[in-house]
């Protein structure tokens, strides 16, 4: 009886299965049916629009040839014009309240492009970077000296006891080039001056005006500038001595930026003084133009500053 019974509950479980597996397979082909008519009606969609493609950041640093107010003023519209004209790249201005702070960033690589000073621009290459171009107006770079017009000082030996004014001890050709020229014409600077680094151009143009000091050093451009925006200044100074000149501001580049990149960079720099917009921001710089260079262009810099420690100071 017993087993009269388990037999036929096997055929009826059987008989279950085999229907609901039939059932799902039916249920499977109807669906791939399904998919498979859907496959042929499919029609691709097209659009002529490409993928929008994220804009690189490249930092490009300037070291301080003005406060950074003024030099976001002249080199904002640089930084404008390499964005609009190179796709896919966004050019961000970095400036520096001091030279030492600049210093800090460039060393450390912060700045994909920058343009430093000669000096640091051979501390830079012996840190790895590459010089591409440069300023053009080299008889520009050199170093001058203001004093006021009524000041009294006559000859280079008449400072010895005052106090004079830089902008940093790095700058170059409103520092370090000034500071050369006076200990070659009988001033031991760092004996005989009492010598203040007041921390950007204008400053040190400004004690002189104010009479904080009595001589002060910068170069042609920013003197240039700030006094043509305060008349005043010519008024009351002059120009008493300038030095002889070096290459100008560099053009460097660190070597992971890619070459189409550095290529189009350069391509626009060394045409700007081709074109309007050019010219403008060009006249707003007191240059006339950028130029190609390498690192052998700086070879007399490495020269100047040999002798500027051996005669005059060591460099920190």
């Amino acid at each position: 009886m017993n087993f009269i019974k388990l037999t036929y509950f096997f055929k009826h479980l059987f008989l279950f299965f085999f229907i609901g597996t039939t059932l799902l397979l039916l249920s499977c082909n109807d669906d791939h049916n399904k998919e498979y008519n859907n496959s042929k009606n499919y029609i691709p969609e097209f659009t002529i629009t490409p993928p929008k493609m994220k804009n690189i950041e490249y930092i490009f640093g300037i070291h301080p040839l003005h406060n950074p107010q003024r030099l976001q003023e002249v080199f904002g519209p640089l930084m404008n014009y390499l964005s609009d004209n190179i796709p896919y790249a966004q050019f961000k201005l970095e400036a520096s309240r001091n030279y030492a702070t600049y210093d800090e960033k460039l060393y450390a690589h912060k700045f994909h492009f920058s343009l430093p000073n000669p000096f640091q621009t051979i501390n830079a290459v012996d840190k790895g970077y590459k010089v591409f171009g440069k300023m053009a107006d080299d008889e520009n770079f050199r170093g001058i000296i203001l004093v006021r017009k009524d000041s009294g000082i006559e000859k280079e030996t008449d400072l010895i006891g005052k106090a004079v004014s830089y902008p940093a001890p790095t700058a170059l050709a409103a520092t370090m080039m000034p500071q050369y020229y006076l200990q070659s014409h009988g001033v031991n600077v760092m004996e005989d001056l009492d010598n203040r680094y007041v921390g950007s151009q204008e400053s040190s143009i400004m004690n002189v005006y104010l009479k904080n000091t009595v001589a002060g050093s910068t170069w042609p451009p920013p003197w240039e500038a700030l006094s043509q925006e305060r008349p005043e200044l010519k008024r009351e100074l002059k120009v008493i001595w300038q030095t002889s000149f070096l290459p100008n501001n560099s053009l460097i580049v660190l070597p992971d930026v890619p070459e189409s990149i550095v290529n189009k960079v350069s391509q626009l720099l060394f045409d700007f003084h081709n074109t309007n917009e050019g010219k403008a921001i060009l006249s707003n710089m007191h240059l006339s133009r950028f130029e190609t260079a390498n690192n052998a262009t700086y070879q007399p810099v490495r020269d100047f500053v040999k002798q500027f420690i051996k005669k005059v100071r060591p460099i920190n």
